[in-house]
């Protein structure tokens, strides 16, 4: 156990420390033996420490003093030994003899391989950085992309696994404050001074980001920037003695350093407390190399960072870094394979889907995950007699119009039966009255069918998005919540010159969205003993929790649910949505009781409400649950398992005493850093088009858990890059099934993702509650995204504060939209 005093939060200042420790007094001090240190209060040797508690003393000097006696600290460590880690639990784990994980001896193990590149990289959560590992990429508005290698130390079934893959994330470019600002707020003009809006968003990016002064030729001075300055610099005043001289920025530059400021139109930095203000101008300052950019980036950004990233099988495993034995591994005896290690892998067929061909059902064969729909209809093409059309772009009314009938035409050739003609004639509108404009389309057209004599409401609204992004989210919320329309935002781009794969697409999202279903398992039986769905009456859920980015501590997290309505084929679900807590994993609502003054105690909760759906559509009550839980990190395995176990037990008892069908429990983990390679690159019976593993190829031995039941499912064929397979951890199996059946079930059900017609990379329900999630999060947060539906989709995935937050609650969303897949 290691203290310091005066106490610092930084691991990097923690570390300085330490290794001055070492370097005064050497190994000697601890008994000739080379730490591992956490950075924190963790520190490991191998082999007892020649004391049971010592105190050193080491003193540093801060560069960013500028007096030499402030800059001068004295450190107090103290070093105590806390205990001594035993190697035998983790033996007896790795074997299956024990049940519960030594946590705190891997930790151990882990900190010791991680210590010599945490002396040489910047560190990132399980990640190094470094300019050394290849070329940075700009990513645009001040910032660049750095490579690195993630690490981290796993118990197999082989023992301990060193789990190795290459990363990159977003970092502050190093360059003077005066092209950050022009290059994050896409400005050319330096004399124009900046709008609120533009002081506060880079008051929110610079905030806590460290700059060097280059004023002074002498010395380079650090100062850590607290905020902006609510004024321009030529009208920034302060008091430069104590008797109250006061003096302006651009004044006292020019007499103190002789400096003439030009971007005097521009605030200041501000540096310390607001009691005690440094002003920084901004041309004097440049950003410290190696600060990494944690908060959210826009799509643009992802977009760069990601094709900055992208690497085929066969260069991505060239490029994950060699492990090489260093001098902390010998220290502790541990010895590391470099070579990766080979694995048994087998290869799952696709299932049978089941389309329409001219009123006749007709089979489809995927080959290398995916299929076409020449020739083929939806198995349940949807009914569209009254549809419009309103556009916030600047396209033409003739092309609007072109692009509707050419999309009808598709929805049509493609098994739906949509009315040619719209309800009112296509609508153009200014991107500034969005929400007018939804509503006057409402009224209009409330009021046709009224005449018409019809109590329908308008079945589909397609909707043009703006040429500027932002407005995505108003349009969800306003036609989902307050209206009940279901909507099909396209973006103009794609309208104005629409293919036909766009086109297709897009047809598939409309059919679902009005209620119908476009293919489905042709396999849905009782096979070889394997016992599918179909054979009890069976749901299938899904959940996710999405939290809001970084630095909004007082956004909720949303909740959603889907679960399967359309037993024996599980191709449509519902979805409802729910706020929660900021940053709490465990669903909230999945089950709750509230108190009515007439009625009593009340049940309700978002699983009993999909339950009695269920009901309502099949006529059947599901005698068999299957849950696939997305986003849980496995730190909480056990205690998301505990709750939402408990809740889905308390729905089900309270529909009917003494129900408690079999449930099993499975959460779906895609942020992990597992990579699986061909033995033989190149070789057609080992991978696709790109390189990539074939789709369905499932591993469940050797890498995987222990003692557990886990297995990786590759279950989509490659575009770009390296494919990740999705990792597949059983919590929870009453209803007893085989590797080999839940592993089948899993990768056919990866065919029934309504929105395109391929394999996707995570089980659907699991991507439709993250898809339902991320909708609710328009509804409180509005949009910062284009949204709307994109050509040649492929449906891969693109998931402590000081007193309690209320939690905004979601507006409702209304019945006629919740019945259908609103949110795909």
């Amino acid at each position: 156990m290691v203290s310091i005093n005066p106490e610092s939060k930084s691991r990097a200042v923690n570390r300085e420390v330490l290794s001055e420790l070492i370097k005064l007094h050497g190994k000697t001090s601890l008994g000739g033996k080379l730490p591992a240190y956490d950075g924190r209060k963790s520190l490991y040797t191998a082999g007892s420490l020649p004391f049971e508690s010592e105190e050193f003393s080491v003193t540093l000097v801060d560069p960013e003093k500028k007096d030499k006696e402030k800059a001068e600290r004295e450190y107090k460590i103290t070093i105590r030994i806390a205990g001594r880690t035993d190697l035998y639990h983790l033996q007896q784990f790795l074997k299956g003899r024990q049940r519960d994980m030594p946590q705190e001896t891997i930790q151990v193990l882990d900190v010791v391989l991680r210590e010599s590149p945490s002396w040489n990289y910047v560190t990132v959560s399980r990640s190094f950085f470094s300019t050394t590992f290849g070329h940075r990429g700009d990513i645009g508005e001040g910032l660049e992309c750095w490579r690195g290698y993630y690490q981290s130390l796993r118990p197999t079934q082989m023992g301990l696994s060193l789990n190795i893959d290459i990363s990159a994330t977003s970092f502050f470019k190093p360059v003077t404050v005066v092209q950050f600002v022009l290059e994050f707020l896409n400005l050319r003009d330096t004399s124009r001074p900046l709008t609120d809006r533009d002081r506060v968003k880079i008051k929110k990016a610079l905030r806590g980001v460290r700059v060097e002064t280059n004023h002074q030729e002498d010395q380079i001075r650090r100062y850590k920037i607290t905020g902006i300055t609510p004024v321009p610099m030529s009208q920034l005043i302060f008091p430069v003695d104590e008797r109250g001289t006061r003096m302006s920025v651009v004044h006292y530059f020019m007499q103190r350093y002789n400096y003439n400021l030009q971007y005097t139109s521009w605030p200041c930095l501000q540096s310390g407390s607001d009691a005690r203000p440094v002003y920084l101008p901004m041309e004097v300052c440049k950003i410290v190399e190696g600060q990494r950019y944690s908060k959210k980036l826009n799509d643009k950004q992802v977009t760069n960072i990601l094709r900055a990233t992208c690497q085929r099988p066969q260069q991505r495993e060239q490029s994950i870094r060699e492990y090489a034995e260093d001098k902390f591994a010998q220290e502790f005896g541990i010895n590391v394979c470099s070579d990766l290690v080979s694995v048994p892998a087998r290869v799952l067929p696709p299932p049978m889907l089941r389309y329409h061909d001219s009123g006749k059902e007709k089979t489809c064969a995927p080959s290398v995950g995916q299929w076409n729909m020449i020739n083929k209809k939806m198995i349940n093409g949807g009914i569209i007699d009254n549809w419009a059309c309103v556009s916030f772009s600047r396209m033409r009314p003739e092309e609007v119009h072109r692009f509707c009938c050419d999309l009808i035409q598709m929805c049509n050739m493609t098994g739906m039966s949509v009315n040619p003609r719209p309800l009112v004639d296509n609508r153009s509108a200014s991107p500034n009255h969005i929400e007018n404009a939804l509503r006057d389309v409402y009224r209009r057209t409330t009021e046709m069918l009224s005449k018409q004599g019809h109590e329908k409401q308008l079945q589909l609204l397609i909707v043009i998005l703006p040429e500027v992004s932002g407005s995505y989210g108003k349009i969800k919320k306003v036609c989902e919540t307050d209206l009940g329309i279901v909507s099909q935002c396209c973006l103009p781009r794609h309208a104005a010159r629409p293919n036909k794969q766009y086109m297709e697409n897009v047809a598939l999202k409309i059919n679902v969205k009005v209620g119908g279903r476009n293919t489905v398992l042709e396999r849905a039986f009782v096979r070889n003993g394997i016992p599918f769905v179909s054979e009890v009456p069976t749901i299938i859920f899904g959940a996710d929790v999405t939290h809001p980015p970084p630095g909004e501590d007082s956004a909720s997290s949303i909740a959603a649910v889907v679960a399967s309505m359309d037993w024996p084929e599980i191709t449509k679900y519902r979805g409802l949505v729910s706020a929660q807590p900021h940053r709490q994993e465990i669903i909230e609502d999945l089950f709750s009781v509230s108190k009515d003054p007439q009625r009593g105690n009340v049940n309700g909760g978002m699983i009993r409400e999909l339950l009695i759906a269920f009901r309502r559509k099949t006529g059947r009550r599901p005698e068999r649950i299957l849950f696939y839980r997305d986003g849980v990190s496995e730190g909480q395995f056990s205690h998301v398992l505990l709750h939402e176990m408990d809740a889905i037990r308390k729905a089900c008892a309270s529909l009917e005493e003494g129900y408690m069908p079999p449930v099993t429990f499975v959460v779906v983990q895609k942020r992990h850093h597992t990579r699986l390679f061909p033995e033989v690159h190149g070789r057609r019976d080992m991978t696709d088009k790109s390189g990539n593993i074939l789709p369905g190829t499932v591993v469940d031995l050797m890498i995987c858990h222990p003692t557990e039941f886990d297995f990786y499912l590759c279950s989509h064929a490659g575009i770009q890059g390296t494919s990740r397979p999705t990792h597949y951890h059983v919590l929870y199996d009453e209803n007893h099934f085989t590797a080999d059946a839940l592993q089948s079930l899993t990768n056919n059900l990866c065919y029934t993702y309504a929105r395109c017609t391929r394999a996707v990379s995570v089980v659907p329900p699991a991507y439709y509650a993250h898809l339902a999630a991320f909708r609710a999060r328009y509804y409180v947060e509005g949009d910062s995204s284009d949204g709307g539906s994109t050509p040649g989709s492929s449906g891969q995935a693109a998931i402590a504060r000081e007193g309690p937050v209320e939690v905004r609650q979601l507006p409702k969303i209304k019945d006629n939209v919740k019945d259908v897949m609103f949110y795909c």
